[in-house]
């Protein structure tokens, strides 16, 4: 039962995005799947409430005391996936406690860069008390193809010293068109966006091994 934690601190960074989708794919994978909402915006949540007869389980524990119930919910799933919240010191530390592998989603800005150093500061701190857990790797998304900024964006995530899985997403309308009704990208017909999530979460089946 492993526990992902989707975190980085910036907002806008694609954490729901990622997180709906990878547990959307691992249900379709015929794996059992909690999905976590731990941000008080409620994101996933407001995601998961648009489709009424949402196949993926879903509970908020969006206060730093309840993340202490996560291990025990967890014990009846294959995989739990957790988005993370933003800018909140406190959850992001007790998240990181308690996964078993955390995605850092870094969008081609350097804005996104910078922002990430926290959240690797505060795992990189975890990993020295508990003999490297949780695993930890970047995932670049909505990237424009071919462009510059993404190759150096790539370049500079090399400097915070941890993995970056190959496969990612590319600036896509099939995201954000089939979030608004609570679906997943395999909802729709973009088959390049199928492809992309199911690399990631291949990648993913690997990395929390």
């Amino acid at each position: 039962m492993p526990i992902v934690a989707v975190l980085n601190p910036k907002g806008g960074s694609g954490k729901t995005t990622l997180s709906t989708n990878l547990a959307a794919c691992l249900l379709r994978q015929e794996r059992s799947v909690l999905l976590v909402d731990t941000d008080p915006q409620g994101s996933a949540r407001d995601w998961h409430a648009a489709k009424e007869d949402n196949p993926i389980e879903l509970v908020a524990l969006d206060r730093a005391g309840s993340l202490k119930s996560l291990r025990g919910l967890a014990a009846s799933f294959e995989w739990v996936v957790v988005d993370g919240a933003a800018k909140l010191a406190d959850m992001l530390a007790g998240t990181i406690k308690a996964a078993d592998c955390v995605l850092i989603p870094v969008q081609p800005s350097p804005y996104d860069v910078w922002a990430a150093e926290d959240v690797v500061d505060l795992i990189k701190a975890r990993q020295e008390v508990t003999d490297g857990t949780p695993r930890a790797a970047f995932i670049v998304t909505r990237q424009i193809q071919g462009t510059k900024l993404g190759r150096e964006v790539i370049e500079a995530l090399q400097g915070y010293e941890l993995p970056l899985f190959t496969a990612g997403t590319v600036q896509r309308q099939a995201y954000p068109a089939s979030a608004e009704g609570g679906l997943s990208v395999f909802d729709g017909p973009d088959q390049k966006a199928h492809a992309e999530i199911e690399a990631i979460t291949a990648e993913l089946l690997q990395f929390c091994k």
